[in-house]
């Protein structure tokens, strides 16, 4: 199967979708759920919450086919969802609020990744700092690490400001630092 036959029948798919056919739906559901679920875990931090979210972001996309132009892939237009979905979960949580609100935008700190450049690291100690950390500084970091946003996308999507948005994701990093820090002193 050539690029061209894949994207004609996700075409298809997609407009089967649009008509709510629901053996489309499933197929739909079946190519991007995991991928969406690893989105939702990242930013909502515990599975239930993600699962929520997957689920109303697929409901939503479903029922809102009718806005998808194909300006975009569909799987960047679907993440997009997902996204708002999870960090709608979190807006919820009076944590989120308090975590946003009590950050001072004028704090500023300077670390390097490559600070955390550790061969005894394994990817579930890693793991384990950033779902400690708190909603604020874990979407921050979600959204610029791993789903690729800038940092004015990201204060425009959390309604914060761009220096906000990078003093989180720098306290986030600083925050990680300091748990494999600690971590690695106790073994």
């Amino acid at each position: 199967m050539n690029l061209e036959t894949v994207k004609i029948s996700q075409k298809q798919l997609i407009e089967r979708c649009r008509k709510q056919d629901p053996l489309a739906q499933r197929e739909v559901y079946d190519l991007y759920q995991r991928a969406m679920f690893n989105t939702a875990i990242r930013i909502c931090g515990n599975e239930s919450d993600a699962e929520d979210a997957l689920q109303e972001g697929f409901v939503n996309a479903f029922k809102h086919m009718d806005k998808y132009r194909g300006e975009s892939t569909f799987g960047a237009w679907l993440k997009r969802i997902i996204i708002n979905k999870s960090l709608s979960t979190l807006k919820k949580s009076k944590q989120f609020s308090e975590v946003l609100t009590s950050l001072n935008e004028k704090d500023h700190f300077e670390y390097q990744w490559e600070d955390l450049a550790d061969p005894t690291l394994t990817v579930e100690a890693i793991k384990g700092a950033i779902k400690g950390l708190s909603d604020g500084f874990r979407m921050v970091l979600t959204l610029y690490l791993f789903e690729g946003y800038d940092h004015s996308e990201i204060a425009e999507i959390l309604g914060i400001s761009e220096s906000t948005s990078k003093s989180q994701y720098s306290r986030a990093k600083e925050k990680i630092r300091k748990k494999l820090e600690t971590r690695k002193n106790h073994e």
